[in-house]
């Protein structure tokens, strides 16, 4: 039975995006290397925030439960905060990249378009902090244990692995949206990403109450899917050219870039 908690969860956590990115990356080694660039970048934003939280666990009332409460949310907000930082730096430096890769090719156009780049960056940041949030988790599940036994919710695991896939599928969506923003200088579309990467975030503080938290999220991950897809230059027509498989040039792998 563990062992098929295990597996189920690691495939619903991580099964769209490691399809994601067989189909759409991994025979393009230049996509390879800007998505392990950009789950480098997230590591980045994840070691400074962590050194921050630590070292103000240190210096406060490790007695005082209100304190501690309160440390735990501000972690979470400046790990939200740097994470978003962070993909902006990547942004300036892929459109540095992008540049250089323009004047090295003999080609007229970009080797690999912004767009492209927003799609592969954001699967980056998500695969990594998907990983973060649910290697502990899945470890515990091969056992020795029962989850609920005392009481507790049995759906912990099965949660968990709902949660993460929504995270992983948000950070590529929040990826598009904000290269786009800052592309178009929409500097509101930048602050809306942010405010929903901190909505999602704090929604994990209702847990152990996983519909109070599942629910909105996954709201909050059609809203971003929709406004991703018009950012990325989608339209109702060529979605159904697409899942009719009619516009081969709508789909990532022979999309040209712009």
């Amino acid at each position: 039975m563990t062992a098929a908690v295990f597996f189920g969860c690691t495939f619903i956590a991580f099964g769209p995006a490691i399809a994601l990115f067989l189909f759409t990356i991994a025979r393009e080694p230049l996509r390879v290397i800007f998505l392990i660039a950009g789950a480098f970048f997230w590591l980045v934003s994840l070691l400074l925030s962590s050194m921050v939280w630590f070292i103000s666990v240190q210096i406060s009332n490790k007695e005082s439960a209100a304190q501690q409460k309160g440390l735990l949310i501000f972690g979470v907000v400046l790990s939200v905060l740097l994470q978003e930082t962070f993909r902006f730096a990547y942004y300036k430096l892929l459109k540095k990249a992008n540049e250089g890769l323009l004047t090295l090719s003999q080609e007229e156009t970009m080797p690999i378009s912004i767009r492209q780049l927003a799609y592969v960056s954001g699967l980056g940041f998500g695969f990594m902090s998907g990983a973060f949030s649910v290697v502990n988790i899945l470890a515990d599940s091969v056992g020795p244990g029962t989850v609920g036994i005392h009481g507790d919710s049995q759906h912990y695991f099965l949660s968990s692995a709902f949660m993460t896939m929504a995270i992983i599928l948000l950070h590529m969506f929040w990826g598009v949206v904000f290269f786009d923003a800052c592309e178009k200088q929409r500097w509101w579309a930048v602050a809306a990403v942010v405010i929903s990467h901190l909505l999602v975030s704090c929604l994990t503080f209702q847990n152990p109450e996983y519909v109070a938290s599942l629910v909105p999220t996954y709201v909050v991950l059609f809203l971003m899917g929709v406004w991703a897809f018009y950012s990325a230059g989608g339209s109702l027509r060529n979605l159904k050219l697409c899942l009719t498989c009619k516009d081969k040039d709508f789909l990532l792998a022979n999309h040209r870039p712009r």
